[in-house]
């Protein structure tokens, strides 16, 4: 699986670790930054973790930033992203069982790295449940979104 990975200067802690963890089990890390701890807006940083899934060359996308709160508003403006921060295994693999989740966010201040190994571990190896329930509930996630960007279109 490919992951494109993006942290702020608050996750950058974590970060060189958790790829090293992601390496060890197998996943091919695409690395969008923050390659310093100098201070970044995390906006920037999803907007290139949400265009490699959109491109398709990412499969899944992770961010990291200080609370994960900043990263998942950030990532969930680009249309297709269902980012959700996950502080626990079980939102983590639950998060694409039933929604689909496509970005995991996690804040760096607010839980260890071995933790976040964990819910990195789960996000990884769940798989969307592809029940008529699911796949119905997708779909009107998709058209909510597909409204909204086409009165924003309609105003220009």
């Amino acid at each position: 699986m490919r992951i494109a990975l993006g942290t702020d200067h608050s996750g950058f802690a974590m970060k060189s670790e958790l790829i090293a963890y992601m390496e060890s089990i197998g996943l091919t890390v695409i690395d969008h930054g923050s390659f310093t701890p100098e201070r970044v807006d995390f906006p920037d940083i999803a907007r290139l973790v949400g265009e490699s899934l959109r491109s398709g060359e990412a499969d899944r996308g992770i961010m990291l930033c200080g609370s994960g709160i900043g990263a998942a508003i950030a990532a969930n403006k680009i249309p297709g992203i269902r980012a959700c921060v996950c502080h626990d295994t079980y939102s983590a693999h639950q998060g694409v069982e039933h929604d689909d989740m496509n970005v995991l966010c996690i804040g760096g201040k607010i839980i260890g790295l071995w933790l976040a190994q964990e819910v990195v571990s789960a996000f990884v190896r769940a798989e969307f449940s592809k029940g008529d329930y699911f796949r119905r509930r997708l779909k009107k996630l998709d058209q909510l979104e597909w409204d909204y960007a086409k009165q924003l279109v309609e105003r220009e």
